[in-house]
């Protein structure tokens, strides 16, 4: 059916390289004009591109040109002309879409084609590598490029100071990992001022091996965490403290807003107990917060109504349906603050500072493109996630490497004995052969096996980027043996040795096929670039984790009926084409997970976007009274509506609660009382305890002066903000970890999710509000006011490859007996599962 639709309407990816090739046509008819210019006339060209941009032509009025200098500069500089397919992949990237082009096409020199035009606009463009060798090597060569035309160019390393990186992000063109890039963006939504920040405003990121970034690191979050954990002893102390205390006399109770409060003599004695001149001094502000949790716990929250305490730990109950909520913990200190009440072990806190998914970085920059020598069999990943369609860009010469049935042994044994053979023929006829294993494990393994056989190797493990992109550009000269592990020296090119394509070019050795075609593909492009010889070949045993998936048994079966021994080998085009039936449906599953976690992640990156935008306003702003004074607002707002209710008469409003509230949180004891509201509507309230806790932010203001005011806000808003945001963090991966669960009550979990981190959200907002209000109306200010971090942030590798010590890594992976993620309430194996 496929192939008669296309003979109809053609193949959407031949239409567009030929649509394509015409463009290319007018830029080599360019090329006797552009070669004709001299040095300082080439290099002028970007200045007049540039020119023509303010003047109103855009960029794809420029392609042409700006490819053809790229391709002339290129010539000039480094000695390398453009093709013409790498023409076509410049124009692919250009146009926001992934670039799928063969090992070996040159795919490091098809970026400065995009990369140059869209520089021009000067908004920065960022080149993406997945490791630091990679970005410098590149930055260096096809840097010689770009500032042959006149542009700057950086290069941004995990060990740059802070005033290197922003350096490296103002140049026209930045080259990086993912990582950093990532964990700068988090970075600068933790700065306390605005000079702090490194990164510009995310343009345009071409991202080099785009399928190992965006979708085998799809799942890992970029996590930076806290360097130390907040004293339980603490919550203790406070709770042993409120327990002495007396209601009315030393704190007031407010059921309703959920809100308690000490009064002049309760605030005198926690400063006597603690051994403080005022509580309200800012560095007294977590002792503060302790108390005030304390008191909560102690005065509001109800053991068996709003808590029930199991096996030792404090669980919610939900208020409307009385069931348990798994996997919820109160936010903001109080959880831990109910632990001491009840004498319970205390939690520490998470101190996850800030976390983003790839998925969600990546998708913020305005536009995106990618290459790869792999990308079309996760083309449905990239569409529906990213917006990216994938173009098939042909080969410069034909391919002519010949890809061969896999193998199949009985054990493990029998195919590493194999293999070892294998390698001996081809090392004694002088050809080189390079082995791909899936772990570690099996490449030391193999190694320990060709040493007995005396054949000399070397071994890659993804450990050492600079040396093994140095030994893998070797692989192809004659007899090279090299064994590596699927990711290590991605990115280098093999050129074979004198001789070398005589006897068959490279020879690719795959010992066991990965769960995803991708991987396997890219093993085998290793061979056969540029029109190179070469071939491939898998070799499979009945114990490898894909056979098992797919049914080894029944082949396992019929080989001990046919009593074939462990070195016998099956080679057969049923089982290679049954293997990569199984890869596909494990690709689909793989895909739905990733998906799965994009939709939790995509509840948090809206919240998240909320708050780095308004944290962003706070900083850039000379003057956020305006701000402050609306969180003021909030609160009174709040307050009065739920004591004044207008569903009720004003004769049952509840005026000396709301008089209560005002004087203890904004203004002194007695300054407002219920005669003073008496009479007034719900919003005549509102305006009134406003306009007159505005007065008291005016003489506030006289006191300290506006200078020192407009200071201490930003010091009070930010500290807010960032300490409420964290313990937020922390609600939510406790709420995502255990909402799996609810789907055995026949509840979507991913909608419960929404609903729940909403009214989380919300409930943080509101506590943001409520300190933020209370601080600036309340607090001592010192003359000593600085900026403080809640907590020093350390940013955690997701892929650890340094070794060292193991940071926590969530692991998105589920469990054959786990609930299914796609909420049907079944075990995973018995859903999802039932393929893998």
């Amino acid at each position: 059916m496929l192939g008669l639709v296309k003979k109809i309407f053609g193949d959407s990816n031949e239409r567009e390289i030929k649509r394509m090739l015409k463009v290319v046509d007018h830029i080599n008819s360019l090329e006797p004009t552009v070669t004709g210019l001299s040095d300082e006339e080439l290099k002028g060209k970007t200045a007049e591109f540039r020119s023509r941009l303010e003047k109103g032509e855009d960029l794809d009025d420029l392609l042409p040109e700006a490819f053809a200098v790229v391709r002339e500069a290129s010539k000039r500089v480094l000695g390398k002309r453009h093709y013409d397919v790498q023409l076509v992949g410049g124009m692919v990237l250009h146009e926001g879409r992934i670039a799928e082009m063969r090992t070996g096409e040159g795919k490091t020199l098809v970026g400065t084609l995009p990369v140059y035009l869209n520089s021009l606009l000067g908004q920065g463009v960022h080149v993406v590598t997945v490791n630091d060798y990679l970005a410098q090597r590149d930055s260096a060569e096809m840097g010689r490029i770009y500032e042959f035309l006149g542009l700057t160019v950086g290069v941004n390393l995990h060990d740059l100071s802070h005033d290197e990186k922003r350096a490296a992000y103002a140049c026209d063109i930045t080259y990086g990992t993912n990582n950093e890039y990532g964990f700068d963006y988090l970075r600068d939504n933790m700065v306390l001022y605005k000079e702090q920040m490194v990164q510009r405003p995310l343009y345009f990121a071409v991202i080099d091996e785009v399928d190992s970034i965006l979708v085998d690191e799809a799942r890992t979050p970029l996590i930076i965490s806290g360097q130390a954990a907040k004293s339980t002893d603490l919550y203790y102390a406070a709770d042993r403290f409120v327990a002495r205390l007396n209601e009315e006399e030393d704190y007031t109770v407010d059921i309703k807003v959920k809100s308690v409060a000490l009064t002049e003599a309760g605030v005198a004695k926690a400063e006597k107990a603690f051994g403080i001149e005022n509580l309200f001094d800012h560095q007294n502000v977590t002792l503060n917060h302790h108390i005030t949790q304390a008191l909560k716990a102690r005065v509001i929250m109800r053991l068996d109504v709003d808590y029930v305490v199991q096996d030792g730990e404090v669980l919610i109950v939900d208020e409307f349906t009385g069931r348990i909520m798994t996997g919820r913990r109160y936010s903001d200190g109080l959880h831990q603050a109910i632990e001491a009440k009840e004498q319970l072990e205390v939690q520490n806190e998470s101190m996850t500072l800030a976390t983003i998914t790839f998925q969600n970085y990546f998708r913020m920059y305005r536009k995106l493109a990618g290459m790869t020598g792999t990308a079309k069999t996760e083309e449905e990943e990239f569409k529906k996630i990213y917006g990216l369609e994938v173009v098939v860009v042909p080969t410069n010469r034909p391919m002519i490497r010949k890809d061969m049935p896999d193998i199949v042994y009985k054990s493990e044994n029998g195919k590493f004995l194999a293999v070892v053979e294998e390698i001996i023929e081809r090392h004694k006829k002088n050809q080189p052969v390079l082995v791909g294993t899936v772990s570690i494990e099996n490449s030391e393994r193999l190694s320990e096996m060709l040493k007995r056989k005396g054949i000399a190797h070397k071994v890659l493990n993804a450990k050492y980027h600079a040396e093994e992109a140095e030994i893998v550009s070797r692989a192809g000269q004659p007899a090279a043996v090299t064994i590596a592990t699927n990711m290590a020296g991605r990115g280098t090119d093999i050129m074979l040795g004198e001789g070398v394509a005589d006897v068959g070019g490279l020879h690719i050795i795959g010992t066991e096929r990965h769960e995803s075609r991708r991987i396997d593909n890219q093993l085998r492009g290793r061979a056969g670039r540029q029109g190179d010889p070469g071939s491939s070949q898998f070799y499979l045993s009945l114990g490898d984790e894909l056979m098992k998936r797919f049914g080894a048994e029944n082949i396992m079966a019929m080989m001990d009926r046919l009593g074939m021994e462990e070195d016998q080998p099956i080679e057969s085009k049923l089982i290679t084409r049954a293997i990569e039936s199984a890869q596909r449906r494990v690709e689909g599953n793989n895909f739905d997970v990733r998906k799965v976690v994009l939709q939790y992640d995509d509840v948090m990156n809206q919240q998240r976007e909320i708050i780095y935008k308004q944290r962003r306003e706070v900083l850039e702003s000379e003057n956020i009274r305006e701000i402050a004074e609306s969180m003021i607002k909030s609160v009174i707002e709040r307050v009065v509506k739920a004591h004044c209710p207008e569903d009720q008469i004003p004769e049952e409003w509840e005026l000396e609660e709301v008089a209560t509230f005002i004087n203890n949180s904004f203004l002194q004891e007695g300054q407002i009382t219920e005669k003073d509201i008496w009479g007034k509507e719900q919003d005549e309230i509102i305006e009134y305890v406003q306009e007159i806790v505005s007065k008291r932010y005016d003489e506030r203001e006289q006191q300290i002066g506006p200078e020192f005011m407009r200071e201490f806000e930003k010091v009070v808003v930010l500290r807010a903000v960032d300490s409420k945001w964290m313990d937020h963090i922390d609600a939510m991966d406790q709420l995502r970890q255990g909402i799996h669960l609810r789907a055995y009550g026949g509840t979507d979990p991913l909608r419960e999710y929404q609903f729940e981190g909403f009214e989380m959200f919300h409930e943080m907002i509101g506590n943001i509000q409520e300190e933020v209000a209370t601080y600036i109306m309340k607090a001592h200010v010192e003359s000593n006011l600085e900026r403080q971090a809640v907590a020093e942030g350390q940013a955690v590798d997701p892929k650890n490859e340094a070794g060292g010590s193991k940071p926590l890594v969530r692991d998105d992976r589920i469990g054959r007996n786990d609930p299914c993620h796609c909420g049907s309430g079944k075990k995973y194996k018995q859903c999802h599962g039932m393929n893998k």
